[in-house]
């Protein structure tokens, strides 16, 4: 009986409190205005682009140029780093949590098999 006592105490309390919704949904708003901005400047823009063309009545005008392969795609090396690390570090917490839930199931399997 002492035992589970002190695994009890060793083990930090988890707080059962709703984290703000800018925490948890953060990866994944990142995620939708990364792809929300590739798909503007390569699909939608260059199409917006030819029809402004077509109907400008033969009025050539530049070529579309992608706005964030300006600066030698700074920002897509960016962005590929952010959600690069976010998805890394959402796995860490995956797995802190799994191995969490294992060892309170460990101490609960435990205190069940003490004699009463």
């Amino acid at each position: 009986m002492p035992r589970t006592k002190a695994i009890k105490a060793q083990q930090p309390e988890v707080v059962d409190e709703k984290e703000h919704w800018m925490n948890s949904k953060w990866r994944p708003m990142m995620g939708w205005t990364y792809m929300l901005t590739c798909l503007f400047d390569f699909i939608i823009g260059p199409i917006f682009y030819n029809l402004l063309q077509f109907y400008s009545h033969g009025n050539t005008v530049a070529m579309w140029q992608p706005l964030t392969l300006g600066g030698g795609g700074l920002y897509h090396l960016a962005m590929g780093a952010v959600l690069g690390v976010a998805a890394w570090s959402r796995g860490q917490e995956k797995i802190a949590n799994i191995t969490t839930a294992a060892d309170s199931n460990i101490v609960s399997e435990t205190e069940s098999m003490e004699p009463r």
